[in-house]
Protein backbone atom coordinates (compact mmCIF):
# COMPACT_ATOMS: atom_id res chain seq x y z
CA UNK A 1 0.00 0.00 0.00
CA UNK A 2 1.16 3.59 -1.00
CA UNK A 3 2.14 5.56 2.23
CA UNK A 4 0.33 9.02 2.76
CA UNK A 5 2.66 11.34 1.69
CA UNK A 6 2.69 14.59 3.51
CA UNK A 7 2.70 17.31 0.74
CA UNK A 8 3.11 20.21 3.45
CA UNK A 9 7.07 18.71 3.95
CA UNK A 10 8.40 18.74 0.65
CA UNK A 11 7.43 21.63 -0.75
CA UNK A 12 10.22 24.46 -1.06
CA UNK A 13 12.45 25.66 2.02
CA UNK A 14 11.03 27.57 4.38
CA UNK A 15 13.43 30.77 4.47
CA UNK A 16 11.85 31.13 0.72
CA UNK A 17 8.08 30.05 2.27
CA UNK A 18 7.12 33.73 2.50
CA UNK A 19 8.67 34.82 -0.54
CA UNK A 20 6.60 31.93 -2.69
CA UNK A 21 3.53 32.55 -1.11
CA UNK A 22 2.93 35.99 -1.52
CA UNK A 23 4.10 35.37 -5.30
CA UNK A 24 1.49 32.87 -6.30
CA UNK A 25 -1.54 33.90 -7.57
CA UNK A 26 -4.85 32.12 -6.37
CA UNK A 27 -6.64 30.07 -8.90
CA UNK A 28 -9.67 32.54 -10.23
CA UNK A 29 -12.91 31.11 -9.46
CA UNK A 30 -14.93 32.44 -12.48
CA UNK A 31 -13.49 31.98 -16.21
CA UNK A 32 -11.99 35.46 -17.71
CA UNK A 33 -11.68 36.01 -21.26
CA UNK A 34 -8.49 37.33 -21.48
CA UNK A 35 -7.38 34.15 -19.54
CA UNK A 36 -9.28 31.54 -21.48
CA UNK A 37 -7.32 33.50 -24.75
CA UNK A 38 -4.39 32.78 -23.74
CA UNK A 39 -4.66 28.90 -22.93
CA UNK A 40 -6.93 28.45 -26.37
CA UNK A 41 -3.68 30.05 -28.25
CA UNK A 42 -1.73 27.72 -26.50
CA UNK A 43 -4.18 25.06 -27.45
CA UNK A 44 -3.78 26.45 -30.85
CA UNK A 45 -0.23 26.00 -30.26
CA UNK A 46 -0.55 22.55 -29.89
CA UNK A 47 -2.56 22.07 -32.94
CA UNK A 48 -0.08 23.90 -35.01
CA UNK A 49 2.63 21.66 -33.55
CA UNK A 50 0.64 18.30 -34.39
CA UNK A 51 -0.06 19.62 -38.01
CA UNK A 52 4.03 19.90 -38.72
CA UNK A 53 5.07 16.98 -36.83
CA UNK A 54 2.84 14.89 -39.13
CA UNK A 55 4.26 16.94 -42.21
CA UNK A 56 7.33 14.75 -43.26
CA UNK A 57 5.37 11.44 -43.09
CA UNK A 58 3.16 12.92 -46.27
CA UNK A 59 6.26 14.22 -48.04
CA UNK A 60 8.20 10.54 -47.75
CA UNK A 61 8.36 10.71 -51.55
CA UNK A 62 9.01 14.11 -52.48
CA UNK A 63 12.40 14.33 -49.27
CA UNK A 64 13.12 10.66 -50.45
CA UNK A 65 13.37 12.01 -54.19
CA UNK A 66 15.37 15.05 -52.48
CA UNK A 67 17.47 13.38 -50.40
CA UNK A 68 18.37 10.62 -52.05
CA UNK A 69 17.07 7.86 -48.96
CA UNK A 70 14.30 7.24 -46.74
CA UNK A 71 15.55 8.94 -43.67
CA UNK A 72 12.26 9.76 -42.16
CA UNK A 73 12.70 6.93 -39.72
CA UNK A 74 15.92 8.40 -37.92
CA UNK A 75 14.94 11.79 -38.17
CA UNK A 76 11.50 11.16 -36.17
CA UNK A 77 13.36 9.25 -33.78
CA UNK A 78 15.71 11.90 -33.38
CA UNK A 79 12.32 14.57 -33.02
CA UNK A 80 10.95 12.54 -30.00
CA UNK A 81 14.53 12.35 -27.97
CA UNK A 82 14.57 15.80 -28.84
CA UNK A 83 11.41 16.05 -27.41
CA UNK A 84 11.48 13.98 -24.20
CA UNK A 85 14.80 16.01 -23.00
CA UNK A 86 13.22 18.77 -23.23
CA UNK A 87 9.91 18.23 -21.07
CA UNK A 88 11.95 18.41 -18.33
CA UNK A 89 13.93 21.52 -19.38
CA UNK A 90 10.65 23.14 -20.60
CA UNK A 91 8.81 22.91 -17.43
CA UNK A 92 11.57 24.33 -15.44
CA UNK A 93 11.65 27.62 -17.54
CA UNK A 94 8.18 27.51 -17.35
CA UNK A 95 7.38 27.46 -13.79
CA UNK A 96 10.53 30.05 -13.36
CA UNK A 97 10.37 32.67 -15.71
CA UNK A 98 6.16 31.97 -16.13
CA UNK A 99 4.16 31.45 -19.87
CA UNK A 100 4.62 35.06 -21.35
CA UNK A 101 8.45 34.30 -21.73
CA UNK A 102 8.61 31.23 -22.52
CA UNK A 103 5.76 29.68 -24.64
CA UNK A 104 6.06 32.68 -27.49
CA UNK A 105 9.28 31.66 -27.87
CA UNK A 106 8.59 28.23 -28.04
CA UNK A 107 6.44 28.39 -31.35
CA UNK A 108 8.89 30.91 -32.69
CA UNK A 109 11.60 28.36 -32.38
CA UNK A 110 9.09 25.88 -33.85
CA UNK A 111 8.79 28.21 -36.63
CA UNK A 112 12.79 28.74 -37.45
CA UNK A 113 12.74 25.10 -37.20
CA UNK A 114 10.54 25.21 -40.50
CA UNK A 115 12.52 27.56 -42.17
CA UNK A 116 15.61 25.57 -41.95
CA UNK A 117 13.98 22.47 -42.96
CA UNK A 118 12.90 24.88 -46.22
CA UNK A 119 16.59 24.94 -47.39
CA UNK A 120 15.91 21.33 -49.03
CA UNK A 121 19.24 19.44 -47.96
CA UNK A 122 19.00 16.28 -45.50
CA UNK A 123 21.32 17.95 -42.83
CA UNK A 124 18.65 21.03 -42.81
CA UNK A 125 15.96 18.65 -42.63
CA UNK A 126 17.33 16.83 -39.60
CA UNK A 127 18.24 20.18 -37.72
CA UNK A 128 14.92 21.89 -38.62
CA UNK A 129 12.61 19.12 -37.72
CA UNK A 130 14.79 19.14 -33.88
CA UNK A 131 14.70 22.12 -33.40
CA UNK A 132 10.64 21.66 -34.10
CA UNK A 133 10.65 19.41 -31.36
CA UNK A 134 12.93 21.41 -29.03
CA UNK A 135 10.17 24.41 -29.40
CA UNK A 136 6.86 22.17 -29.58
CA UNK A 137 7.03 20.71 -25.98
CA UNK A 138 6.18 24.32 -24.85
CA UNK A 139 2.47 23.09 -26.47
CA UNK A 140 0.95 20.93 -24.47
CA UNK A 141 2.67 21.71 -21.30
CA UNK A 142 2.19 25.46 -21.79
CA UNK A 143 -1.29 24.56 -22.39
CA UNK A 144 -2.21 22.66 -18.94
CA UNK A 145 -0.02 24.83 -17.53
CA UNK A 146 -1.73 28.12 -18.14
CA UNK A 147 -4.84 25.99 -17.86
CA UNK A 148 -3.63 25.09 -14.41
CA UNK A 149 -2.73 28.74 -13.26
CA UNK A 150 -4.94 31.32 -14.80
CA UNK A 151 -8.64 29.08 -15.22
CA UNK A 152 -10.85 27.38 -13.21
CA UNK A 153 -9.78 24.31 -11.08
CA UNK A 154 -13.10 22.79 -11.40
CA UNK A 155 -12.81 22.87 -14.96
CA UNK A 156 -8.98 21.57 -15.52
CA UNK A 157 -9.52 18.61 -16.59
CA UNK A 158 -11.59 19.38 -19.24
CA UNK A 159 -9.40 22.01 -21.09
CA UNK A 160 -6.92 19.68 -20.91
CA UNK A 161 -9.14 17.44 -22.56
CA UNK A 162 -9.89 20.03 -25.26
CA UNK A 163 -6.16 20.13 -25.88
CA UNK A 164 -5.21 16.98 -26.59
CA UNK A 165 -8.86 16.73 -28.95
CA UNK A 166 -6.86 20.16 -30.86
CA UNK A 167 -3.83 18.30 -31.42
CA UNK A 168 -5.48 15.34 -32.89
CA UNK A 169 -7.76 17.77 -35.24
CA UNK A 170 -3.97 19.16 -35.99
CA UNK A 171 -2.93 15.82 -36.65
CA UNK A 172 -5.82 14.90 -39.43
CA UNK A 173 -4.80 18.56 -40.50
CA UNK A 174 -0.99 18.11 -41.15
CA UNK A 175 -2.03 15.32 -43.40
CA UNK A 176 -4.98 15.52 -45.73
CA UNK A 177 -4.49 19.78 -46.84
CA UNK A 178 -0.74 19.13 -46.96
CA UNK A 179 -0.91 15.73 -48.53
CA UNK A 180 -3.45 18.09 -51.57
CA UNK A 181 -1.21 20.66 -51.68
CA UNK A 182 1.91 18.68 -52.65
CA UNK A 183 0.50 15.99 -54.49
CA UNK A 184 1.71 16.13 -58.24
CA UNK A 185 -1.65 14.51 -59.64
CA UNK A 186 -3.59 17.26 -57.84
CA UNK A 187 -5.18 20.49 -58.18
CA UNK A 188 -2.22 22.84 -56.67
CA UNK A 189 1.54 20.84 -56.91
CA UNK A 190 3.05 23.24 -54.69
CA UNK A 191 6.28 22.11 -54.13
CA UNK A 192 7.28 20.86 -50.22
CA UNK A 193 9.69 23.54 -49.46
CA UNK A 194 6.68 26.09 -49.67
CA UNK A 195 4.63 23.88 -47.36
CA UNK A 196 7.34 24.72 -44.77
CA UNK A 197 7.47 28.51 -45.30
CA UNK A 198 4.06 28.42 -44.78
CA UNK A 199 3.99 26.50 -41.48
CA UNK A 200 6.87 29.27 -40.20
CA UNK A 201 4.84 32.26 -41.09
CA UNK A 202 2.30 30.81 -39.55
CA UNK A 203 4.02 30.14 -36.36
CA UNK A 204 5.48 33.58 -36.49
CA UNK A 205 1.85 34.84 -36.30
CA UNK A 206 1.50 32.92 -33.73
CA UNK A 207 3.96 33.88 -31.43
CA UNK A 208 3.50 37.47 -31.78
CA UNK A 209 0.22 37.11 -30.67
CA UNK A 210 0.98 34.82 -28.03
CA UNK A 211 3.22 37.42 -26.23
CA UNK A 212 0.28 40.09 -26.56
CA UNK A 213 -1.95 38.07 -25.14
CA UNK A 214 -0.24 36.53 -22.73
CA UNK A 215 -0.60 37.59 -18.87
CA UNK A 216 2.71 38.54 -17.15
CA UNK A 217 2.66 38.75 -12.97
CA UNK A 218 5.25 38.59 -10.64
CA UNK A 219 4.88 35.48 -10.13
CA UNK A 220 6.60 35.04 -13.71
CA UNK A 221 9.80 36.22 -12.40
CA UNK A 222 12.76 34.51 -11.60
CA UNK A 223 12.74 35.88 -7.70
CA UNK A 224 9.59 33.82 -7.56
CA UNK A 225 11.96 30.78 -7.33
CA UNK A 226 15.13 32.25 -5.68
CA UNK A 227 18.12 33.42 -7.21
CA UNK A 228 19.41 31.23 -10.29
CA UNK A 229 21.66 28.35 -8.88
CA UNK A 230 21.90 24.49 -9.66
CA UNK A 231 20.02 24.35 -6.37
CA UNK A 232 17.25 26.17 -7.39
CA UNK A 233 17.29 24.60 -10.61
CA UNK A 234 16.78 20.98 -9.57
CA UNK A 235 14.63 21.98 -6.51
CA UNK A 236 11.27 21.86 -8.09
CA UNK A 237 12.85 18.28 -9.42
CA UNK A 238 13.22 17.06 -6.35
CA UNK A 239 9.83 18.27 -5.03
CA UNK A 240 8.11 16.32 -8.37
CA UNK A 241 10.15 13.52 -7.89
CA UNK A 242 10.15 12.77 -4.30
CA UNK A 243 6.01 12.71 -4.19
CA UNK A 244 5.38 9.18 -4.72
CA UNK A 245 1.86 10.29 -6.21
CA UNK A 246 4.06 11.95 -8.91
CA UNK A 247 5.44 8.50 -10.32
CA UNK A 248 2.09 7.21 -9.72
CA UNK A 249 0.05 9.01 -12.38
CA UNK A 250 3.24 9.27 -14.51
CA UNK A 251 2.93 5.27 -14.65
CA UNK A 252 -0.56 5.41 -14.54
CA UNK A 253 -0.52 8.18 -17.73
CA UNK A 254 2.41 6.65 -19.76
CA UNK A 255 0.40 3.00 -19.61
CA UNK A 256 -2.54 4.08 -20.97
CA UNK A 257 -1.22 5.93 -23.80
CA UNK A 258 -0.04 2.49 -25.10
CA UNK A 259 -3.05 1.17 -26.55
CA UNK A 260 -3.65 4.29 -28.57
CA UNK A 261 0.47 5.35 -29.16
CA UNK A 262 1.58 1.48 -30.11
CA UNK A 263 -1.87 -0.50 -30.56
CA UNK A 264 -3.70 1.48 -32.36
CA UNK A 265 -1.76 3.98 -34.49
CA UNK A 266 1.40 1.62 -35.15
CA UNK A 267 -0.60 -2.07 -35.55
CA UNK A 268 -4.15 -1.68 -35.96
CA UNK A 269 -4.33 -1.23 -39.48
CA UNK A 270 -1.60 -4.19 -39.71
CA UNK A 271 -3.69 -6.60 -37.16
CA UNK A 272 -7.15 -5.66 -39.18
CA UNK A 273 -5.23 -6.76 -42.57
CA UNK A 274 -3.51 -9.73 -42.19
CA UNK A 275 -4.83 -10.78 -38.47
CA UNK A 276 -8.39 -10.89 -39.57
CA UNK A 277 -8.08 -10.71 -43.33
CA UNK A 278 -9.74 -7.11 -43.78
CA UNK A 279 -9.61 -5.46 -46.82
CA UNK A 280 -6.72 -2.62 -46.47
CA UNK A 281 -8.79 0.36 -47.12
CA UNK A 282 -11.73 -0.61 -44.67
CA UNK A 283 -8.75 -1.85 -41.98
CA UNK A 284 -7.37 1.67 -42.00
CA UNK A 285 -10.87 3.34 -41.51
CA UNK A 286 -11.68 1.10 -38.86
CA UNK A 287 -8.38 1.75 -37.46
CA UNK A 288 -8.71 5.43 -37.31
CA UNK A 289 -11.85 5.43 -35.16
CA UNK A 290 -9.28 4.74 -32.45
CA UNK A 291 -8.25 8.78 -32.54
CA UNK A 292 -11.77 10.00 -33.36
CA UNK A 293 -12.87 8.40 -30.11
CA UNK A 294 -10.20 10.50 -28.56
CA UNK A 295 -11.05 13.26 -29.81
CA UNK A 296 -14.73 12.91 -28.06
CA UNK A 297 -13.38 11.64 -24.61
CA UNK A 298 -10.85 13.84 -23.82
CA UNK A 299 -12.79 16.53 -22.90
CA UNK A 300 -15.85 14.21 -22.10
CA UNK A 301 -13.91 12.28 -19.64
CA UNK A 302 -12.21 15.60 -18.56
CA UNK A 303 -15.35 17.37 -18.32
CA UNK A 304 -17.23 14.35 -16.19
CA UNK A 305 -14.26 14.62 -14.15
CA UNK A 306 -14.66 18.41 -13.39
CA UNK A 307 -18.57 18.05 -12.82
CA UNK A 308 -18.39 15.56 -10.34
CA UNK A 309 -15.24 16.98 -8.71
CA UNK A 310 -13.83 13.43 -8.44
CA UNK A 311 -10.70 12.31 -11.08
CA UNK A 312 -10.42 8.56 -9.60
CA UNK A 313 -14.24 6.96 -10.68
CA UNK A 314 -13.96 8.09 -13.87
CA UNK A 315 -10.01 7.53 -14.30
CA UNK A 316 -10.61 3.95 -13.41
CA UNK A 317 -13.89 3.49 -15.23
CA UNK A 318 -12.81 4.53 -18.25
CA UNK A 319 -9.38 2.10 -17.57
CA UNK A 320 -12.30 -0.72 -17.60
CA UNK A 321 -13.79 0.15 -20.63
CA UNK A 322 -10.65 0.46 -21.97
CA UNK A 323 -9.57 -2.98 -21.01
CA UNK A 324 -13.38 -4.59 -22.06
CA UNK A 325 -12.92 -2.94 -25.69
CA UNK A 326 -9.26 -3.87 -25.83
CA UNK A 327 -9.84 -7.38 -25.21
CA UNK A 328 -13.14 -7.88 -27.57
CA UNK A 329 -10.91 -6.28 -30.23
CA UNK A 330 -8.20 -8.92 -29.89
CA UNK A 331 -9.48 -11.88 -28.80
CA UNK A 332 -13.08 -11.86 -29.63
CA UNK A 333 -13.85 -13.87 -33.61
CA UNK A 334 -13.69 -11.76 -36.26
CA UNK A 335 -17.03 -10.62 -37.02
CA UNK A 336 -18.91 -11.12 -33.92
CA UNK A 337 -18.98 -7.21 -33.31
CA UNK A 338 -18.33 -4.53 -36.03
CA UNK A 339 -14.52 -3.68 -35.34
CA UNK A 340 -15.10 0.32 -36.07
CA UNK A 341 -17.95 0.71 -33.64
CA UNK A 342 -15.26 -1.59 -30.59
CA UNK A 343 -12.38 1.04 -32.42
CA UNK A 344 -14.29 3.74 -31.43
CA UNK A 345 -15.03 3.16 -28.05
CA UNK A 346 -11.50 2.03 -27.31
CA UNK A 347 -10.64 5.35 -28.03
CA UNK A 348 -13.38 7.38 -26.02
CA UNK A 349 -12.06 5.15 -23.18
CA UNK A 350 -8.50 6.24 -24.09
CA UNK A 351 -9.34 9.83 -22.93
CA UNK A 352 -8.86 8.75 -19.42
CA UNK A 353 -5.49 8.59 -20.19
CA UNK A 354 -5.54 12.51 -19.76
CA UNK A 355 -7.10 12.39 -16.10
CA UNK A 356 -3.51 11.53 -14.92
CA UNK A 357 -2.07 14.46 -16.47
CA UNK A 358 -4.39 17.23 -14.01
CA UNK A 359 -3.99 14.65 -10.79
CA UNK A 360 -0.31 15.08 -11.40
CA UNK A 361 -0.66 18.95 -11.18
CA UNK A 362 -3.40 19.05 -8.59
CA UNK A 363 -0.62 16.11 -6.27
CA UNK A 364 2.13 19.09 -6.60
CA UNK A 365 2.32 22.80 -5.14
CA UNK A 366 1.24 24.93 -6.98
CA UNK A 367 4.92 26.35 -7.98
CA UNK A 368 6.09 23.29 -9.42
CA UNK A 369 3.32 22.97 -11.90
CA UNK A 370 5.53 23.65 -14.87
CA UNK A 371 7.97 20.89 -13.39
CA UNK A 372 5.06 18.52 -12.60
CA UNK A 373 3.80 19.27 -16.57
CA UNK A 374 7.40 18.24 -18.05
CA UNK A 375 7.75 15.37 -15.68
CA UNK A 376 4.26 13.67 -16.38
CA UNK A 377 5.25 14.13 -20.33
CA UNK A 378 8.57 12.97 -19.97
CA UNK A 379 7.46 9.92 -17.80
CA UNK A 380 5.00 9.41 -20.43
CA UNK A 381 7.45 9.41 -23.52
CA UNK A 382 10.17 6.92 -21.79
CA UNK A 383 7.21 4.89 -21.48
CA UNK A 384 6.26 4.47 -24.82
CA UNK A 385 9.51 4.52 -25.75
CA UNK A 386 10.47 1.75 -23.52
CA UNK A 387 7.93 0.06 -24.55
CA UNK A 388 7.61 0.69 -28.52
CA UNK A 389 10.32 -1.62 -29.92
CA UNK A 390 9.58 -4.21 -27.24
CA UNK A 391 6.25 -4.89 -29.00
CA UNK A 392 7.75 -4.22 -32.37
CA UNK A 393 10.12 -7.56 -31.31
CA UNK A 394 6.97 -9.45 -30.49
CA UNK A 395 5.47 -8.48 -33.92
CA UNK A 396 8.85 -9.46 -35.85
CA UNK A 397 7.59 -11.83 -39.04
CA UNK A 398 9.26 -15.16 -39.39
CA UNK A 399 9.56 -15.07 -43.21
CA UNK A 400 6.11 -14.59 -43.20
CA UNK A 401 2.91 -12.54 -42.53
CA UNK A 402 2.12 -12.34 -39.20
CA UNK A 403 -0.79 -14.84 -37.74
CA UNK A 404 -3.78 -13.54 -35.72
CA UNK A 405 -2.40 -15.71 -32.75
CA UNK A 406 1.06 -13.88 -33.31
CA UNK A 407 -0.59 -10.57 -33.13
CA UNK A 408 -2.88 -11.68 -30.25
CA UNK A 409 0.44 -12.82 -28.23
CA UNK A 410 1.90 -9.11 -29.34
CA UNK A 411 -0.54 -7.52 -27.67
CA UNK A 412 -0.25 -9.22 -24.14
CA UNK A 413 1.78 -6.45 -22.61
CA UNK A 414 -0.74 -3.45 -23.49
CA UNK A 415 -3.38 -5.83 -22.12
CA UNK A 416 -1.19 -6.16 -19.18
CA UNK A 417 -0.30 -2.80 -18.88
CA UNK A 418 -3.79 -1.32 -18.81
CA UNK A 419 -4.24 -4.20 -15.80
CA UNK A 420 -1.19 -2.71 -14.17
CA UNK A 421 -2.57 1.18 -14.38
CA UNK A 422 -5.86 -0.30 -13.02
CA UNK A 423 -4.46 -1.43 -10.24
CA UNK A 424 -2.35 1.64 -9.42
CA UNK A 425 -4.98 3.63 -10.00
CA UNK A 426 -6.59 2.80 -6.40
CA UNK A 427 -3.43 4.11 -4.71
CA UNK A 428 -3.45 7.41 -6.32
CA UNK A 429 -5.02 10.02 -4.12
CA UNK A 430 -8.16 11.48 -5.26
CA UNK A 431 -7.54 15.18 -6.14
CA UNK A 432 -10.78 16.52 -7.38
CA UNK A 433 -12.48 19.54 -6.01
CA UNK A 434 -15.19 17.75 -4.17
CA UNK A 435 -12.39 15.37 -1.99
CA UNK A 436 -10.48 19.41 -1.55
CA UNK A 437 -13.95 20.92 -0.38
CA UNK A 438 -14.00 18.42 2.68
CA UNK A 439 -11.69 18.83 5.42
CA UNK A 440 -8.32 16.89 4.47
CA UNK A 441 -7.68 13.70 6.89
CA UNK A 442 -4.20 13.69 8.18
CA UNK A 443 -0.95 12.67 5.93
CA UNK A 444 -3.78 13.81 2.95
CA UNK A 445 -2.19 15.89 -0.01
CA UNK A 446 -5.54 17.63 -0.16
CA UNK A 447 -4.51 20.42 2.11
CA UNK A 448 -5.04 23.85 1.47
CA UNK A 449 -2.77 25.29 -0.76
CA UNK A 450 -2.02 28.25 1.77
CA UNK A 451 -0.75 25.58 4.08
CA UNK A 452 1.57 23.86 1.65
CA UNK A 453 3.82 26.95 1.09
Amino acid sequence: MVPPLLTAKIVAPSTNARVQKSAEPSTPHDLKPLFFLAWLLCAIFYFFQYAVRSAPGIMQQELTSAWGGNHIGAMISAYYVAYAVMALVAGVLLARYGPRHTIPYGIAVVGIGCLIFAQGSEAAGMAGFVLQAIGAIFAFIGSSYVAARYLPARMLAMFIGFTQCLGMAGAAFGSKPVHMAIDPAGSFQIAWQYIWIAFACAGFVLAVATWIIMPSEQGDSPSHHGPLSLASLLHPFKIVFGNVQSWLAGIVGGLLFLPTTIGALVWATSFLHAGENMPMAAAATDASMVPIGWVIGCPLLGYIADKIGRRKPVLIVGELIMLGAGLTAIYVPPGTLPPFSVALVLGIASGAAMIPFSMMKETNPSQVKGTAAGIMNFLVFVTTGIMSPFISRLMVPQGTPLTLHEFQDGFLPLVGGVVVAIVLSFFIHETGLATKASKAPKGSIAIPRAAAT
